[in-house]
C-alpha cells in the first residue's frame, strides 16, 4: 500500500494498572503497523499505578481516555467507539506483542473477503507454542468439564482442527482481533453487561448473525497470557458470573 492509499485502522487497549507492560505493547504496535494508517486509543479503567501518565509521556500520539473507575473489559473498549472513523478496528490486550505487521496483513485479508466481519490471528506464547483460543461456542460442559478433563478442553478449543488455511470459528478471542468498524458500531460494541470474560464469545456470536468470523493461522502475534480465571478465586467467580449472563442471554447450554 502506498502512503496515499493506506487504510485507516484504529486500535484500543483497555488498561488497569498496566504500567509494567503497556510501553512494550505500544512500542511493538507502533513499530509494526507500517502498512496502515493506524491510530491507537488507551481506555484506562482507573489505574492507580500511573498507567495513563506513562502512556502520555512516552507516546503523545496515542489518545488516552481516562475512565476514572474500573468499567470492565467490554465497557472499557466501548469508550472509544464514538471516536472511531476508521475502516477497521483492532481489539488489543496490554500483554500483546507484535513481531510482524500482523494488523496490515489481517486488514488485507478483510479487504479481500467482504463476507468476513471479524478475524483473529494465530496467537502464540513467548516460546512459540500455540494458545488454543479459537473455540466453539461456550457450553456449561465445556467451561466446567474443560477444567477437569483435558479431552473436553481439547475439543472445546478445536485442538488439531486448525492447522490448515483460514477457517470459520465460533468463539473469537477478545485479546486480539480485527473487526470492521461499521459492523462494530452497528452492534453497539461489546455487551457491557459482562464485566469480564465471555464478552468476546458474545460479540463473535453477534457478528456471526451478519458475517463470517475467521481464524487465520498464517498470521501470528504473541500474547503474554495471565490466565487469571484459572489462578484466582476472584477470576473464577467473574468467569462464572459471565457464563450465567451468556447462557441466559442466548438460552443456550449445549451444542446444536
Amino acid at each position: 500500500m502506498t502512503e496515499k492509499t493506506k487504510i485507516p485502522v484504529s486500535g484500543c487497549i483497555v488498561t488497569y494498572n498496566s504500567a509494567g507492560e503497556i510501553e512494550d505493547c505500544i512500542e511493538s504496535l507502533l513499530s509494526h503497523t507500517e502498512g496502515v494508517d493506524f491510530h491507537l486509543y488507551i481506555s484506562d479503567n482507573g489505574s492507580s499505578d500511573g498507567t495513563p501518565e506513562v502512556v502520555k509521556r512516552r507516546f503523545p500520539q496515542v489518545t488516552v481516555l481516562e475512565n476514572g473507575e474500573n468499567l470492565g473489559f467490554g465497557r472499557g473498549h466501548n469508550q472509544a467507539l464514538p471516536l472511531l472513523s476508521s475502516r477497521y478496528h483492532v481489539c488489543i490486550n496490554p500483554d500483546i506483542r507484535l513481531e510482524e505487521d500482523a494488523i496490515t496483513r489481517l486488514v488485507a485479508y478483510l479487504e479481500e473477503h467482504p463476507e468476513v466481519g471479524m478475524v483473529m490471528p494465530d496467537i502464540r506464547n513467548e516460546d512459540g507454542s500455540r494458545q488454543e483460543l479459537p473455540k466453539y461456542d461456550p457450553t456449561w460442559w465445556y467451561l466446567i468439564g474443560g477444567r477437569l478433563f483435558p479431552g473436553v478442553r481439547d475439543k472445546y478449543c478445536r485442538k488439531g482442527e486448525l492447522d490448515g488455511g483460514p477457517v470459520k470459528i465460533e468463539f473469537c478471542t477478545g485479546c486480539f482481533h480485527v473487526i470492521r468498524t461499521d459492523l462494530l458500531k452497528e452492534l453497539g460494541g461489546f455487551d457491557d453487561r459482562y464485566f469480564l470474560y465471555l464478552e468476546d464469545a458474545d460479540l463473535a456470536r453477534e457478528v456471526r448473525a451478519r458475517a463470517d468470523v475467521m481464524f487465520h493461522p498464517g498470521i501470528r502475534v504473541v500474547h503474554l497470557w495471565h490466565r487469571e480465571s484459572s489462578r484466582s478465586l476472584h477470576g473464577l467467580k467473574l468467569h462464572l458470573s459471565s457464563a450465567r449472563k451468556y447462557f441466559r442471554k442466548w438460552r443456550y447450554a449445549g451444542r446444536k
